[in-house]
Order: structure tokens, then C-alpha cells, then sequence
């Protein structure tokens, strides 16, 4: 079974606070076009709606006068750019735990890969471009065969 309604409103709340204006008219507002005119009340808005909202007032925020499309469109492609990088410096990328690792390092980004921004995403870009001029190689675990023959002791 599906839920009907979100259970916390903080994602929401926390956005609200980023905009500017009187946040009770902004919020109902919101509400009333995301519900199609149903409700003014965050509480009687279906999940679906929630979360469209949220990611809609999330995209105006990163990048004011971007559509949502627009706005995933160029997050997939910085995305798709950073982790080429990565590829080039040794990271293995087909591993999300090795590259949010990676992200966390303080001087890299200092958080997970899927929470950056797109601001962030173009910083990183020249920060991993510039690790790649100056020789930056992921070190390798290097496996060395252990060959026995019949008859041979391990040395």
C-alpha cells in the first residue's frame, strides 16, 4: 500500500526558508498550484504532490529561471562529467561507496556525491581537472600471484 501523505514537512520547510517574501502566502501559494486549486494545507496534499513541489521549488532555488526539466537535464550532464573525471583519476565509479568516499574528503567536496549541487558539480569539475594536470592517480592495489609448484616451499 502506498502512502497516502508525507510524514515529515522539514525538506519543504527548509526550502521555504531559503525564499524570500512572506513564507505563509509563498507556501499557500505552492500548495494551491501543485494540489490544482484542491487545498491550501501542506497536511491534505498527496505524496506525489509533495514531492513534485519539492523538487520544483528545489530546481528554482539551485537555479532560478531553469524548468524542472532543464534543471535535471543539466544536473544529469554535470553529473555524468564529474564522474568521468573520476574515471580518469583511478576512481572506481561503478562503486557508489568508493565514490562517496571519495566526495566526503574535505578538500574534494565534503559531502555525498548525489547531495551536490550544481554549483558544486562545476567547482568539482575544476578541482578533479586540476588534480589531473598535476599527476593525481588513485593508488592501486597491485595482486601479486602466488605461484607454487609441486614439491616448492613459499619463500
Amino acid at each position: 500500500m502506498m502512502k497516502r501523505k508525507p510524514t515529515s514537512y522539514a525538506r519543504f520547510y527548509a526550502l521555504l526558508n531559503r525564499v524570500s517574501g512572506d513564507r505563509e502566502q509563498i507556501k499557500e501559494a505552492l500548495v494551491m498550484r501543485f494540489t490544482q486549486g484542491r487545498t491550501t494545507s501542506l497536511r491534505d496534499m498527496r505524496t506525489s504532490e509533495y514531492e513534485a513541489m519539492c523538487t520544483a521549488l528545489e530546481a528554482e532555488i539551485e537555479h532560478p529561471g531553469l524548468s524542472v526539466e532543464e534543471f535535471h537535464r543539466e544536473r544529469k550532464r554535470l553529473r555524468s562529467a564529474v564522474l568521468h573525471r573520476m574515471q580518469r583519476l583511478g576512481i572506481d565509479t561503478s562503486d557508489w561507496d568508493v565514490v562517496d568516499t571519495f566526495c566526503l574528503s574535505n578538500r574534494i567536496a565534503g559531502k555525498e556525491f548525489a547531495r551536490l549541487s550544481l554549483a558544486e558539480l562545476e567547482i568539482m569539475i575544476s578541482k578533479l581537472e586540476a588534480m589531473g594536470r598535476k599527476g593525481y592517480s588513485r593508488p592501486r592495489k597491485v595482486m601479486i600471484p602466488l605461484i607454487l609448484r609441486e614439491g616448492q616451499l613459499p619463500s
